[in-house]
């Protein structure tokens, strides 16, 4: 740090000191004269900002009673005015001594920016054209001991803002728009699917074994059991445990955890809905995204056109359906439906300069999941669903009919990011048996993402589990698209930090 720079941090550090001094030396006289807002445990609030706005009428003088947080002051002698924001949004208050009393009076001008206020007044039109109201009464129902961040650049630092949502918010209001709208989006799917006579459960957080997806956990200590457990990465074994059961329709809004990177689309905890439907297959899953993502946006922004990481994004129902073999003729050029041998499909993907995994075998799938995975995933810009995947890749899914290689299984990408993933799910116990020992080899071989075997979900299959069709939808990254935000620590409220030193 420069000689200026370790002045300017000294200087900024002297103001805040005197600052957070005369602040608390206030809240003491308060207190000293009876006046402590921290003692103060109700105000009724009749109206908001928006209301007040909103439901001005020219000539009349409605009075209202709100509440909210001291925003700007404009101190002129006599009168002045000050702008509160609460959830709604902000609006102006004038106040005159001559209306308040001199003691009221004198209290508002040793307020701060920040403080907490309640206002009784009537509402008028200023000389500006201004909705405001005209204050008749004000009261400080909490001290704000710090300053917030100063106006005009507000609180920009994204790590601080992370850190300090409850900051963030005072001073940002698209962060509160985004998090409204997150709110928004899973009360429309919520009813979407209520409305299809679906029924929302929950499942167990911790669990014995880890299962439902290809991912690391994070692994905890019952005490009292003295045993491991994993906080789940997935909900999908549950569900499906349920759909054996005979509830037809289930689905979970709940938050997932796995033991892995961050990144601008992944944090440690996110959330997920999933949802299994009995006598159903992955086309009702493809029409039930559709349908919620797409309706979400019109419900919420009144089109289908939104923008996503620079580019224009067109929801309108009618998304395009692209196997992956096709997807990888289309945008590589290597026709994997031609092609029938393993080795002759690997080395095709290694003519482009894809690698497969090392603890992957030398497969006609896997080679061609590859190819999709580093060449053809970046590339979809607008709705794509990309269904057919191979067996290798998709160990709970069942097998297609037409070619027992691929799965009935999709992936939804919107501007090269994955949303959602859907299968006609495997309900025969005895593939399924298998495709768990293969997993284990995997596991065995390196590979600790791979499935675990679950010896209680093969028993419940045993017992019969009637064709389903089953999806997860990623929240956080559908957020994302309907918030036009570059990073899911923009739809998380508190993303996960690493702690400071």
């Amino acid at each position: 740090m420069s000689e200026n720079n370790v002045q300017n941090q000294a200087v900024v550090e002297q103001d805040l000191n005197e600052i957070l001094k005369v602040r608390r030396e206030k809240l003491a006289a308060l207190q000293e004269q009876g006046n402590d807002p921290f003692m103060i445990t109700k105000y009724d609030v009749t109206g908001n900002s928006k209301e007040i706005k909103e439901g001005y009428v020219e000539g009349e003088e409605k009075t209202y009673s709100v509440a909210g947080r001291i925003m700007s002051r404009r101190i002129m002698g006599k009168a002045s005015f000050f702008h509160i924001a609460d959830k709604t949004g902000t609006i102006q208050c004038y106040i005159r001594r001559d209306d308040v009393g001199e003691e009221e009076y004198a209290g508002f001008k040793k307020m701060d920016i920040g403080d907490i206020v309640g206002v009784e007044g009537f509402s008028f039109v200023t000389k500006t054209g201004e909705v405001s109201l005209h204050t008749k009464a004000i009261k400080l129902l909490a001290k704000s001991l710090l300053p917030l961040p100063e106006k005009f650049h507000g609180l920009t630092n994204n790590d601080l803002r992370f850190r300090q949502r409850y900051v963030d918010l005072i001073m940002n209001n698209d962060v509160k728009r985004n998090f409204v709208i997150r709110s928004q989006f899973i009360k429309y799917m919520r009813n979407y699917l209520d409305n299809m006579g679906y029924i929302e459960v929950e499942t167990p957080v911790l669990n014995t074994i880890v299962g439902g997806a290809a991912a690391r956990p994070f692994v905890t200590h019952h005490n009292t059991l003295n045993i491991p457990m994993y906080m789940r990465i997935a909900t999908e074994l549950p569900l499906k445990r349920l759909i054996v059961g005979g509830m037809d329709r289930v689905y979970e809004i709940g938050r997932i955890f796995r033991n892995e990177g961050m990144d601008p689309k992944h944090n440690p905890e996110f959330t997920t809905v999933e949802l299994y439907q009995a006598y159903a297959d992955f086309h009702d899953m493809m029409d039930i995204a559709e349908g919620i993502i797409s309706g979400a946006a019109k419900e919420i922004h009144g089109t289908y056109e939104v923008e996503w990481l620079g580019e224009k994004i067109d929801l309108t129902p009618g998304w395009r359906r692209l196997t992956m073999v096709d997807a990888v003729k289309e945008y590589v050029g290597i026709d994997f439906g031609a092609i029938t041998d393993d080795a002759e499909a690997v080395k095709a993907a290694e003519a482009i300069g894809v690698e497969l995994a090392e603890t992957a075998d030398k497969t006609w799938g896997n080679a061609l999941y590859a190819c999709f995975d580093q060449r053809v995933e970046e590339k979809l810009i607008q709705p794509t669903f990309i269904t057919m995947y191979p067996v290798e890749v998709s160990p709970l899914t069942k097998a297609s009919p037409a070619d027992p290689r691929l799965t009935e299984r999709f992936e939804l990408f919107v501007c090269h990011s994955e949303l959602a993933n859907a299968y006609s799910e495997l309900n025969d116990p005895i593939v399924q048996r298998q495709r768990f020992e293969k997993q284990l080899e995997l596991r065995e071989r390196g590979d600790d993402e791979a499935e675990m075997l679950d010896e209680d979900f093969l028993t419940a299959m045993e017992y019969g589990m009637p064709p389903t069709g089953g999806m997860g939808i990623g929240i956080d990254r559908a957020v994302m698209l309907l918030t036009n935000s570059d990073s899911i620590r923009e739809v998380i409220l508190f993303p996960t930090m690493k702690p400071l030193d």
